[in-house]
């Protein structure tokens, strides 16, 4: 007779909350013998259980900031296929939209609000400090003899 039992992809271990690099290469190994498991498996429940634990640790060792207000708006714009001219109902002119994209003038609250409410960009994104553009450097002219 031939059982139809798999074994399991390595020992089973107890997962625990990840505080170390060492401990999250370990469970990054263990969460790829476990990639296959069937739901509602013992090794199903294990990797569930793990990739929260790698989940969690990542959202603290590794942290992904805000994005700038002015890359958040220029993104759902290139998103949305919106030129300045439609985000004029959410800045106020099309003049204001280059102004602010450009770093000239600052978001005002209605202007937040209808950002927020209107292309979902987040009001904790909105509130922020635009950061400093980057300058280029300007060019030496060459000079001819």
């Amino acid at each position: 007779m031939t059982s139809t039992h798999k074994p399991s992809k390595g020992p089973a271990r107890t997962p625990k909350v990840i505080k170390t690099e060492d401990e999250y290469e370990a469970a990054l190994g263990r969460v790829s013998e476990l990639f296959d498991a069937k739901p509602g498996t013992p090794q199903g429940d294990e990797l569930e259980l793990l990739v929260l634990l790698v989940e969690k640790y990542e959202e603290t060792a590794y942290p992904i900031g805000l994005p700038d207000p002015l890359t958040a708006i220029r993104f759902r714009m290139e998103q949305q296929v919106l030129s300045p001219a439609d985000m004029a109902r959410y800045l106020g002119s099309e003049l204001a939209v280059r102004d602010i994209l450009a770093g000239r003038r600052k978001l005002t609250l209605p202007m937040i609000r209808k950002l927020n409410g209107d292309l979902d960009i987040p009001v904790e994104v909105l509130i922020q400090e635009p950061r400093p553009a980057r300058r280029t450097p300007k060019r030496k002219k060459l000079q001819t003899a």
